[in-house]
């Protein structure tokens, strides 16, 4: 298993911030290998790193990050195939910062057998804050792994793949 890392800095409120990670060197079609996503984790940080990100984003606001293996130009729903994570901080006056999200944290499971496969070439990485006071900083840590599968398996991930994207 390998990590790869990716930062999204959000500077512009209630728009859409985009940024991707490359897994060209890692999913190879002709050897029927994918990249395999067991774990997706989101920090949050203000202008700089020792900022503090409620401080950035200010009270009674949110930010959103989303990654997808598809390129959707902006935000999706969770029903949506090309979703592969998705992580959301709020801060409150009243209640401090606090996440909750559709897929947060993203954990497909333990074994090496278990997570999600992507075999499309990049991985898109959309933020969004509804207001902002200084700009918020996003990483996003993919723990994954290459996998070679099966011809069956790898046409019905492509087919879905590539059907989602429709």
């Amino acid at each position: 298993m390998f990590t790869l890392t990716e930062r999204l800095t959000i500077t512009a409120a209630a728009t859409d911030t985009f940024a991707t990670i490359d897994l060209g060197s890692y999913v190879d079609v002709g050897d029927r290998q994918a990249l395999q996503v067991h774990s997706v984790d989101f920090i949050f940080q203000g202008q700089t790193a020792g900022d503090d990100v409620s401080t950035a984003l200010g009270v009674g606001r949110e930010c959103q990050v989303q990654v997808t293996d598809l390129n959707r130009g902006g935000t999706v729903f969770a029903d949506d195939r090309a979703l592969v994570a998705s992580g959301r901080l709020a801060v409150d006056l009243q209640q401090g910062m606090t996440h909750a999200s559709d897929l947060y944290p993203d954990n497909y499971g333990k074994g090496s057998d278990d997570g999600r496969y992507v075999v499309n070439d990049q991985l898109y990485i959309t933020g969004f804050a509804t207001a902002l006071t200084n700009p918020v900083n996003v990483t996003i840590r993919v723990n994954a792994s290459i996998v070679s599968l099966t011809a069956k398996d790898f046409m019905a991930i492509a087919i879905q793949s590539t059907a989602a994207d429709n």
